[in-house]
């Protein structure tokens, strides 16, 4: 099986290459080309044929309403005081799924991905690479978990993770997510988590930008229901991996709702905005390179990210984004306010599982 996910991982990065430069290619020929690319990567991971679909044949027809719904998405030049965000949605979008081929291939390795604990050789591989493209399409404030940052007072700036979950990636866990947000005077305005390898088989690609009504997963619009949702026994809450463990504590802190055991915060925000569950939690210190671009899904779906004393998650100093707080709880309104509230020392004080 190891081999065979190699040759497709093998197969899928050079399909990444090729579509990068094919829409680099076709911007500088014309917007209608851009689109024609727009197509291809707002459904990656979908049964597509890349050469036919950026010639212009379209074996999606859901694809024309997706292109209804983020209007004038034309790659542009960004202004440095006022970028065109639905545009730069789709170029980070193109970006963000071409790095994430890098960690297909290290997870397809046939003696497993390099590195131990919490690093990996493949994090600084890709932040590199979206260190250099991210800066490209948008030349801003950086702060990034592998490669540092670079803060000099500008009311833009992005803010990476390339690969949440490590630890649960190198022990073997799928569900470690690429992500990237975008700041503007400390507000996550766009938001980028892109999911290569999970539970259910799919990439899985989540993103949203201040403008558009609706987040967009996989290239589709989802409801954006998160302001009405309710912690209920018909709903989700997403938690770590390592609750897994202790699953008796975990249903009780959670109840009514059920939970879901998964690796990567940024991950776990994400699929809560698309509408797979009503609260993702991290009970341990998060920097904002873990929750920004989460943080702008929830907004999008009508969401909070809130801290250990229900507060809104902030972004206004450096220490500030070092650690935005000892807890975070990301989804409904209702759901993470009752859910800040219970007893979760329980879970590192309570010896029984």
């Amino acid at each position: 099986m190891k081999g065979r996910r190699k040759v497709i991982s093998y197969r899928w990065s050079l399909q990444a290459q090729f579509e990068l430069e094919a829409s680099r290619r076709l911007a500088k020929r014309s917007n209608k080309g851009a689109h024609r690319f727009l197509d291809a990567a707002l459904v990656f991971g979908r049964d597509f044929e890349p050469t036919g679909r950026l010639a212009g044949g379209s074996r999606k027809p859901h694809v024309e309403e997706h292109r209804n719904t983020l209007t004038k998405l034309d790659v542009v030049e960004h202004s440095v005081r006022n970028p065109n965000l639905w545009a730069l949605l789709t170029q980070t979008i193109e970006i963000v799924i071409g790095a994430g081929q890098l960690l297909i291939a290290e997870w397809a390795r046939i003696d497993g991905p390099r590195g131990e604990g919490d690093k990996a050789g493949v994090d600084l591989e890709i932040e590199e690479l979206l260190r250099q493209q991210l800066l490209e399409i948008f030349n801003c404030d950086f702060w990034g978990e592998e490669t540092g940052h670079s803060l000099t007072g500008h009311s833009w700036c992005w803010v990476v993770d390339p690969n949440d979950g490590t630890s649960d990636f190198l022990n073997g866990l799928k569900g470690s997510a690429l992500s990237v947000g975008l700041l503007h005077e400390q507000m996550p305005v766009l938001g980028v988590v892109f999911a290569p390898i999970t539970v259910e088989g799919s990439p899985d690609c989540i993103a949203w930008a201040e403008g558009l009504e609706k987040v967009i997963r996989n290239g589709q619009p989802v409801p954006s229901k998160l302001s009405t949702k309710t912690l209920s026994s018909n709903e989700l809450v997403m938690v770590s991996a390592a609750a897994i463990s202790k699953p008796d504590i975990n249903a009780d802190l959670c109840k009514p709702a059920g939970f879901v055991a998964m690796p990567s915060i940024a991950y776990r925000l994400a699929k809560v905005a698309a509408g797979d569950g009503v609260c993702g939690v991290s009970l341990y210190p998060v920097s904002a390179h873990d929750v920004v671009a989460g943080h702008a899904l929830l907004r999008g779906a009508g969401g909070v990210l809130l801290d250990e004393r229900a507060q809104t998650i902030t972004y206004v100093t450096e220490a500030n984004m070092q650690i935005v707080s000892r807890r975070c709880f990301g989804g409904s309104a209702s759901a993470c306010r009752i859910l800040v509230a219970r007893e979760w020392n329980r879970i590192f004080t309570d010896a029984s599982s």
